[in-house]
């Protein structure tokens, strides 16, 4: 009944305990001349382990606390992503490095340190991290749809001319996205990789003992981030579109970097 009303990452270090003692146990008991014992034990041993990388996933992927990672804050943070740091990371990391050895055959574990991961994986920012992203998409998906209407009547500059609102556009774009809105873009990339990396490669471990039902839903995830952190290169699109035909400003300085850094910010 323990095993029952046990928490998932509970049941799971049960199951590894019983996966590591009980060999033992079965060669003592052959050893007694208790067969019909031991052969019980040991079928119990290899379903246990058969279902091993499905407890994995109920212990880990398919648990509250990675569903607490996924879950977006009701106050976001003005300094995301600066305000992160590496522990949660670090956490996901050593719950794969774990996850591995006990695959292997390797199913010593500590419990306590089990639940402190898991504990630390809870306060990730996977949540944070998307809601960012979808706000930034947004906001520049408007400065898109303003440069269109713009477009729409007409270029800005002719190969000759060169108006004063060339000019104005050029300063807001060092001013407000090379100043500001890139490096963001860039450090929200960075975070969008760092978070990722270690929640795919455990999904890639635990392969078919994924259930259809998360396994859709990582599909889903995967294309919404991978779409919004298409974002800010949409917006060097239309910024170098609607500054194609201008002719440069001499006497400004050079205003090219939004043309240059995309592919570094993301």
């Amino acid at each position: 009944s323990l095993g029952r009303m046990a928490r998932d990452s509970q049941r799971l270090l049960l199951e590894l305990e019983y996966l590591q003692l009980a060999p033992a146990c079965i060669a003592y008991q052959r050893g007694r001349g208790e067969t019909a014992l031991a052969n019980t034990l040991e079928q119990a041993w290899l379903q246990k382990r058969r279902r091993l990388p499905a407890a994995i996933y109920n212990a880990t992927l398919g648990s509250s606390e990675y569903r607490e990672f996924w879950q977006q804050p009701a106050f976001p943070a003005a300094d995301y992503p600066a305000n992160t740091g590496s522990a949660v990371i670090a956490s996901l990391e050593m719950i794969n490095h774990h996850a591995r050895r006990w695959l292997a055959g390797d199913f010593s574990a500590d419990n306590l340190e089990f639940e402190l991961l898991l504990g630390e994986a809870a306060t990730g920012d996977g949540g944070a991290l998307l809601q960012a992203l979808a706000a930034q998409s947004a906001a520049l998906a408007a400065a898109n749809r303003m440069l269109a209407q713009r477009m729409a009547r007409g270029p800005l500059c002719s190969a000759s001319i060169r108006p004063v609102a060339a000019d104005i556009l050029a300063n807001v774009i060092r001013k407000f996205f090379i100043g500001d809105i890139q490096p963001r873009a860039a450090a929200l990339n960075r975070r969008y990789h760092e978070l990722l990396l270690p929640i795919e490669a455990l999904e890639q471990l635990l392969g078919d003992a994924l259930p259809p039902a998360y396994v859709v839903w990582a599909g889903q995830r995967d294309a919404r981030l991978s779409e919004l952190a298409l974002a800010p290169r949409r917006h060097v699109e239309s910024l170098q579109t609607i500054q194609q035909p201008c002719p440069p400003n001499k006497g400004a300085p050079d205003d090219s970097g939004a043309s240059r850094r995309p592919a570094g910010a993301l």
